[in-house]
């Protein structure tokens, strides 16, 4: 129970890497927020854990100043909060992504980050305790063609993550990110551009381990960075990827 009566959000949790983080810390203790934009999703998979399910759109400040309203009045405090809400463009030549792709993109992978912290950052300063979990991508550390702004988001993620360990430390509140390669969930026919079996060998055979990515490879590194075994671990993007970066 490494989690144990921690509060934790997670946005993006109603699927994916998401849901494989909500169900581990679930079990290991915490009390889980689900925040998602999908709501019977997000609905179905905090009733498995006895969670609580939130509507959020992490790109708007609205929306997560609602959500930070909604967690201080059922917990008081925030403990832990995991960036995982994110979205890519199909796979094109830079030059061919549209400026309303590009603006989503960054708004949710890259201003969602900004925003939690605007709102969640100065109740665990006041706390002198709390950890961030940023869900990065090995995109952010070895870029591949035809999937540049996304990638660029990626890097950018990473960046801030460092930059707020470093910042946030002196306070106790320790920030880290974690870089999957990629994995089954709903954004992977993205990634591919067509997910055919043929695509998803050739993407494997990039895998040294030779699988993709899981919600429980996902799970499992955000308990360990959110727990207190790893409290003189901060500001590290680590690779949770099958040896795709080395």
């Amino acid at each position: 129970m490494r989690l144990q009566d921690k509060t934790a959000i997670i946005t993006g949790g109603a699927s994916g890497f998401g849901a494989g983080i909500v169900r581990k810390f679930a079990a290991e203790g915490a009390r889980v927020m689900v925040a998602d934009l999908n709501d019977e999703l997000a609905r179905a998979v905090a009733a498995d854990i006895e969670g609580v399910a939130h509507h959020v759109d992490v790109s708007s400040g609205d929306s997560v100043a609602q959500m930070a309203r909604a967690a201080h009045e059922l917990w008081g405090h925030v403990d832990i909060v995991v960036n995982n809400a994110g979205i890519t463009h199909l796979p094109k030549p830079m030059e061919e992504v549209d400026e309303g792709e590009f603006d989503r993109v960054l708004a949710v992978n890259a201003k969602s980050v900004y925003l939690t912290a605007r709102y969640f950052v100065p109740g665990m300063k006041a706390a002198g305790t709390g950890a961030v979990l940023n869900v990065a991508s090995t995109a952010g550390l070895s870029p591949r063609p035809n999937l540049n702004w996304y990638n660029a988001s990626k890097g950018w993620m990473i960046t801030a993550t460092k930059t707020m360990a470093v910042e946030l430390a002196p306070h106790g509140v320790r920030v880290n990110a974690i870089c999957p390669v990629a994995g089954e969930t709903p954004l992977l026919s993205s990634f591919m551009g067509e997910d055919t079996p043929e695509m998803r060998e050739k993407f494997v055979s990039t895998i040294p381990i030779g699988r993709f990515s899981t919600p429980e490879d996902m799970g499992n590194a955000a308990c360990f960075l959110c727990s207190d075994e790893a409290s003189m671990v901060t500001g590290v993007a680590m690779e949770v990827d099958g040896g795709r970066c080395i």
